[in-house]
């Protein structure tokens, strides 16, 4: 009697055994599904509308549907109002973005409430495509993301070797300098 009670026992604890074996597959499974999706969950999130209105170089107002939004570039600096070459950033903005459909893709959110983010036109990365052509900084204070950061990085050391948009001054200064020299008392 003993024996087959001992028989029994094995006979759940390997049913328990090979159970509870299927349970932790199937949740293995489940949790590579959950990070699939995760991770292609990515493009979801971005959105598309039309660029309406431009503040500066590095910020506009994108119209989806009846809404607007307040957009401002990631990871970039452009001239700030009154400093030289922030009409030629404002203009190059206007280019990409004014009229066109943009897809934007939010970043964060900053003290003006303003969504920050990226942001593609024809096809054209336009945070990039200023730093490219001399026409904002990175902004390392803020731009943390690799690879882009990076590559930003060595676009802007491209731009400043070939002299071009505000690289030809003789001393550019970041609008995050220039902003602590000319605030208003």
């Amino acid at each position: 009697m003993k024996c087959h009670s001992i028989d029994n026992e094995r006979a759940l604890l390997e049913k328990s055994e090979m159970g509870m074996f299927d349970f932790m597959k199937a949740m293995q499974q489940i949790i590579i599904v959950i990070s699939m999706i995760c991770l292609n969950s990515v493009s979801v999130w971005a959105w598309e509308g039309r660029g309406v209105w431009m503040a500066d170089g590095d910020s506009f107002a994108v119209k989806k549907g009846r809404r607007e939004y307040k957009i401002r570039l990631y990871g970039v600096d452009s001239p700030e109002y009154g400093q030289a070459h922030w009409q030629d950033a404002k203009r190059f903005t206007r280019a990409l973005v004014q009229g066109q459909t943009v897809t934007v893709k939010p970043v964060d959110r900053d003290r003006y409430g303003r969504i920050v983010a990226l942001v593609w036109s024809k096809g054209r990365l336009v945070n990039s495509e200023l730093v490219q052509n001399g026409m904002a900084w990175v902004y390392p204070h803020y731009c943390k993301a690799q690879p882009l950061c990076s590559d930003m990085t060595s676009l802007q050391r491209a731009a400043r070797q070939q002299r071009v948009g505000l690289w030809r001054g003789k001393k550019p200064v970041p609008p995050w300098r220039w902003k602590r020299n000319h605030s208003k008392p």
